[in-house]
């Protein structure tokens, strides 16, 4: 039994005409406007030529527009085929070739292909549709309906194949294992090519409950917005996306995220440090970790909520729905018992699976072995059914006979409290006596990371033979597309220069500080100040005039004195003044005005003072109203009670304390760096 979108879609669009199918921004349509829409398209692709089993390309563009394109294609015979809306131009037309497509629907230019694809505006087709006397006929259940190109391991892009049968149970699947409600309404920031949204978007629709979607997590706040505008109550998001929105959101995401009755993890697992942080933090929100596939659909379901309590189920990556069957295999791919010890390789089964890789019958031989879908993953299972995954086979690392799980080395190292985030690999031995033996990079979240100390954190954890034989620090881990980590970059960087980084200790403080505007209540040692002092005398002045003047106040009557003049004077004045709380001391940079040098002489000056701050792990953040405001009542007396010189400007005032949190990494722009060689 099987049933496909375009028929449940006019069902809602008779049922509930005007119910909220899909929204992006101010762009809605209810279900009774999508099934217009659907049809219309559908129509329009008939009149272009599109006929039953025609594969047409799709550019999975985060708007409603794509949403019914997507049904309109279905509604015209044809075979949806999803590329990345940032595809490069090569890489969509090697998928129209590969698939033999007959027609390309996207805004994206596609300059000098020469006629090698046919090019139709989806914003055209979507606004002019067309009559005619189209009839939709319900398509056969091993009839092709979709194909999602993946790179997988190898690199080569390669389509998966998937009938109605398969996404009927794709969605049905994640209904179930997530429990979606007609009244729902999910925020959906991912990219609509990837199965994970794929998935997601299609069993919303299916149960006619509403999805509003949004252009990626860029920015924390269109979260927020979009949760009040439409009143979600629900979000999918990836793993590395939850640390960039907490960190946007600081202090306010356990209240903003709290709203949402359910949080759905996907395509990736999240630590057990995240798990046990998002629980504690969320404690009314119920948190899913899913895993999934291109070729599978989510198949593995955990209720990390239920489970946080428990030491060993915490670390789960999911349980199969009764539909689904999952077993681990042995080095001969013969079905084994297995335990923590004796990982096999995870094959699953269940009417959710491809049918096979597009144009690729020995890899689709291999994958598909007697109904059963054999991945690449390690796993082993408990006696309650929970699945419990060690990484891919080729990722886990033979350290003289004894296997490490990346994972665990990785979910461990994670709790450590001066990091952000890590990735382990295995890497030669260069004794020669162990074969291979793991490395670890890390994200350091502050000037506190001391590899020696994180040596120390670890050997108290877990085995000897687990423990990393080097530390790697890095900015950022190298993810792709769908923020998952990439272990071939990081293979690849070890083997371009080892365990060599150029992140030295100087280099660490200046990329990992960050503008913290809330301290705890604590004082900073006077002989620590005085170092600042000193860092910010020392810096370059120009024609060494040094006019400069440090101005430092650690009273907090005079603090608050300063604040309150600071702030009624910029609003009689209209001068933006963002404010700060409780620090435990303010330094105020000014220079000589008629010092032609004196804002750049300030600014180094300001910089050392900052960097140096934080190499003692004391936050800081510059702020600048008193520029304009010197010669303002009541900034005036205030400053001048100081014995700050008239003629002087206020460039910087830095407040500094102990930081309560972590501060915002703000987007950097990549355009403005360019090299001339």
């Amino acid at each position: 039994m099987y049933e496909t979108l375009v028929n449940r879609v006019s069902a809602l669009a008779a049922q509930h005409p005007d119910k909220l199918a899909v929204a992006f921004k101010k762009e809605t349509l209810t279900y009774a406007e999508l099934k217009d829409r659907m049809v219309r398209i559908g129509r329009r692709l008939a009149a272009l030529g599109v006929k039953n089993g025609d594969r047409v390309l799709l550019s999975a563009t985060s708007k409603p527009e794509m949403v019914a394109a997507y049904l309109g294609i279905q509604y015209a015979g044809g075979v949806v085929v999803f590329v990345d809306k940032n595809a490069t131009q090569d890489n969509a037309l090697f998928i129209y070739q590969d698939t033999d497509a007959v027609l390309f629907l996207t805004d994206k230019p596609m300059k000098q292909h020469d006629g090698l694809c046919r090019v139709h505006s989806l914003r055209a087709i979507f606004q002019e549709g067309a009559e005619g006397e189209l009839s939709y006929v319900l398509p056969k259940g091993d009839a092709l309906a979709e194909l999602l190109y993946t790179s997988g391991t190898t690199g080569t892009p390669k389509g998966v194949m998937l009938t109605y049968n398969a996404v009927y149970h794709i969605w049905m699947n994640t209904i179930e294992g997530i429990g979606i409600q007609e009244t729902d309404r999910i925020l959906l920031p991912l990219p609509l090519n990837h199965s994970f949204a794929l998935r997601v978007l299609r069993a919303y629709l299916y149960q006619g409950a509403s999805v509003v979607l949004q252009n990626g997590f860029t920015f924390a706040k269109e979260i927020e917005n979009n949760l009040l505008a439409y009143q979600c109550t629900a979000i999918a998001i990836v793993p590395a996306s939850v640390e960039t929105v907490e960190r946007q959101m600081q202090d306010r995401f356990a209240e903003i995220m709290g709203r949402f009755r359910y949080i759905e993890v996907g395509a990736g697992s999240l630590t057990v440090e995240q798990r046990k942080r998002l629980t504690a933090q969320l404690p009314h929100t119920t948190l899913y970790n899913t895993w999934g596939s291109s070729e599978s659909g989510g198949a593995l379901f955990c209720n990390v909520t239920e489970v946080a309590a428990d030491p060993v189920k915490i670390a789960a990556v999911g349980k199969p729905l009764p539909c689904v069957e999952v077993r681990a295999l042995d080095a001969q791919g013969e079905p084994q018992a297995s335990d923590r010890e004796h990982p096999g390789r995870m094959a699953i089964k269940g009417e959710m699976e491809m049918s096979g890789y597009w144009n690729r019958p020995e890899l689709t031989a291999e994958t598909l072995q007697d109904g059963w879908l054999i991945t690449s993953d390690m796993v082993y299972l408990d006696e309650t059914g929970y699945v419990y995954m060690l990484g891919r086979a080729d990722d886990i690392i033979n350290v003289g006979g004894e296997k490490v799980s990346p994972v665990e080395v990785e979910n461990i190292a994670g709790e450590y409290e001066h990091i952000k985030e890590c990735a382990c690999i295995g890497v030669p031995d260069p004794d020669n006596v162990l074969g291979s033996v793991p490395v670890l990079f890390v994200v350091p979240k502050d000037n506190a990371y001391a590899p020696e100390d994180m040596a120390r954190y670890l050997s108290q954890r877990m085995e000897r033979y687990k423990l990393p034989a080097r530390y790697i620090p890095l900015l950022a881990l190298p993810r792709n597309r769908m923020k998952k980590l990439d272990r071939k970059a990081l293979r690849l960087l070890w083997e371009q220069q080892g365990g060599d980084s150029l992140m030295n200790e100087t280099v660490r403080t200046i990329l990992t500080r960050r503008s913290i505007r809330k301290f705890a209540d604590k004082p900073i040692p006077k002989e620590i100040l005085e170092m600042l002092v000193m860092c910010g005398y020392y810096a370059p002045s120009g024609h060494n005039m040094q006019t400069w003047k440090f101005t430092v106040i650690t009273r907090a009557e005079e603090i608050q004195r300063l604040k309150e003049a600071a702030r009624q004077t910029a609003k009689e004045n209209k001068v933006y003044f963002y404010g700060f709380e409780n620090p435990a001391a303010l330094i105020l940079v000014s220079n000589d005005a008629r010092n032609a040098n004196g804002c750049q002489d300030a600014s180094c000056a300001s910089e050392n003072i900052m960097l140096a701050a934080w190499s003692y792990g004391i936050g800081s953040t510059w702020l600048n109203p008193l520029m304009p405001l010197r010669g303002k009542e009541p900034v005036k007396s205030v400053l001048d009670s100081y014995n700050i010189p008239e003629k002087h400007t206020i460039w910087s005032m830095i407040s500094l304390g102990y930081p309560v949190g972590e501060g915002v990494l703000l987007q950097k722009k990549s355009e403005v760096v360019q090299w001339i060689e």
